[in-house]
């Protein structure tokens, strides 16, 4: 099993605290890996690391290999040379606890095409022998993402397929006489991968040095202004236009009653089997030389996925299909022979044959105990007791309301009624023998001493945070994924108690003393 009584926290990047408008992978990143030792907990879960597209969403990415850039370390940047502490001044002074992108990613941007030329045309060159190795290694990804953000930034950021006819469709010709006209900015777009790379391996030695995993989140499908369906238009439903014929998304649920219409091209996957899935095989060993382990995202989609017609205002009148399944996995297996490194988001609309797919590769599920004392037809097997072993429970995820959001909502934060609201609280006090009092450390208690092979807490429900630090609320376009803590945030009575809890319930044996 990947789990034997583990314990950790998510956290995306973007939320770590410190100077320049957003977390980033510089000295707050290793502050926070010395917080989760302290508190006894060896995993760290982020969300997909891809450069962001539309609505900053990290599920929307425009390359499903690329890391984003935005997370490069300005002040590491300074130590390299490459900025003067000066120049980070264009950068606005934000509010804490709330990244506002709107405002932040165009002076960062600046300073990141700034850096990238000062390392191409003005570094020793015998300091650009490591960049040379990492360009020539990650060329089968690398040239086609660099050209892919050239190009979208030359056509004012429009999606690829309302480009000219020539490079939306890769006309040869056309592709050619660009590459060598923006070659420059294809180089620095390239010159920025080696930085993120660079930085994030640091923050990944970091913690495995100190006996924590990371666990990465591979999303199921991808954006349809990405790099990859650019240039791979033949393993996607496309029309001759490039436009998406049927879409992705899931049917009328908890979150929506009109389900959710994520809008992603849908897969040919009759290509896919063709080249025995080999896009999708190095998607994921790209994706875990980043990270330990990955969450794959909406996992049943690999049995059956909803599928909309892009005509479609809204996910009510899709249609269930059948996916690879069995063979799709058995391809993975080919790459890691000793067991997938995997974690199946196995939440919604789970079917027998989801169950079965799981089981047979025997990949832990997720339990969310924030969805045991309602009127889900699954609420019974997130109550505790009924967690297996091979399992990874959380107290909720980054689509859910923080504990405390939930817990005290009263219809209005919500598409609960003040009725349902209040019969889930009762519920769940009933359930786990609680008075209500801090509720956030009773979830968190009762996960650590269940029986599941790992639990894991968004950072909000550590800190007891309210509905003002959700991270997403699915359905809703704007203003996600912007929740920053604070400096200090994670103080020490809270890291303490944490790692009273995590110490009582056996769990984290490995974890090694903080650097």
């Amino acid at each position: 099993m990947l789990f034997k009584r583990d314990s950790g926290i998510l956290l995306h990047p973007t939320s770590l605290p410190g100077p320049h408008g957003m977390g980033e992978l510089g000295p707050a990143a290793i502050d926070w890996l010395d917080q989760l030792c302290e508190a006894k907990q060896n995993l760290w879960q982020v969300l997909p690391l891809g450069p962001t597209g539309y609505g900053d969403s990290p599920y929307q990415s425009l390359s499903s290999f690329a890391g984003n850039p935005l997370l490069i370390s300005l002040d590491l940047l300074v130590e390299d040379g490459l900025l003067e502490k000066d120049e980070l001044d264009i950068i606005p002074k934000m509010p804490p606890g709330e990244v506002v992108y709107e405002k932040i990613i165009q002076p960062r941007q600046a300073l990141l095409q700034k850096a990238a030329q000062r390392f191409l045309y003005e570094a020793p060159v015998e300091g650009l022998s490591a960049y040379e190795r990492y360009r020539h290694r990650e060329r089968w990804w690398l040239d086609e993402f660099a050209f892919y953000k050239a190009l979208k930034e030359r056509n004012k950021l429009r999606p690829w397929s309302d480009w000219p006819e020539g490079l939306a469709r890769r006309d040869p010709a056309i592709l050619k006489d660009a590459f060598e006209r923006y070659h420059d900015a294809i180089e620095e777009h390239k010159a920025l991968q080696y930085f993120f790379e660079t930085q994030w391996q640091r923050v990944r030695k970091a913690a495995n040095d100190r006996g924590i995993r990371i666990v990465g989140d591979v999303p199921i499908f991808v954006a349809h202004d990405s790099a990859d369906v650019w240039a791979h238009r033949d393993l996607f439903e496309l029309d001759d236009k490039g436009q998406p014929t049927v879409i992705a998304g899931v049917p009328p649920d908890y979150f929506s009653s009109t389900g959710q219409r994520w809008g992603n091209p849908l897969y040919r996957w009759e290509v896919h089997a063709a080249d025995n899935f080999g896009w999708w095989r190095t998607r994921m060993r790209k994706t875990l030389e980043r990270v330990d382990l990955v969450r794959v995202d909406h996992f049943r989609g690999f049995a059956a996925y909803w599928e909309i017609p892009a005509s479609e205002p809204t996910a009510i009148k899709g249609r269930w299909a059948p996916s690879p399944g069995r063979a799709f996995f058995d391809a993975l297996k080919q790459d890691y022979p000793r067991g997938l490194p995997i974690i199946a988001e196995d939440l919604g609309n789970i079917t027998e044959d989801v169950i079965a797919l799981r089981d047979g590769f025997g990949l832990p599920g997720m339990r969310i105990l924030q969805f045991a004392f309602g009127t889900d037809p699954m609420a019974h097997t997130f109550v505790p007791e009924a967690f297996e072993e091979n399992c990874v429970a959380y107290s909720g995820t980054h689509d859910n309301d923080t504990v405390a959001g939930w817990f005290y909502d009263e219809g209005k934060a919500s598409s609960r009624t003040p009725q349902e609201c209040e019969a889930e609280r009762k519920a769940c006090l009933e359930i786990l023998g609680s008075d209500g009092v801090q509720i956030h450390w009773t979830f968190i208690e009762t996960l650590l001493n269940s029986k599941a092979g790992a639990v894991i807490f968004p950072a909000q429900d550590v800190l007891g945070l309210g509905s003002e630090a959700r991270m997403n609320t699915p359905g809703v376009p704007s203003g996600n994924w912007r929740w920053r803590m604070l400096e200090d945030q994670m103080d020490e009575l809270v890291r303490h108690r944490l790692r009273d809890l995590t110490e009582s319930a056996r769990r984290c044996s490995n974890v090694v003393k903080s650097h």
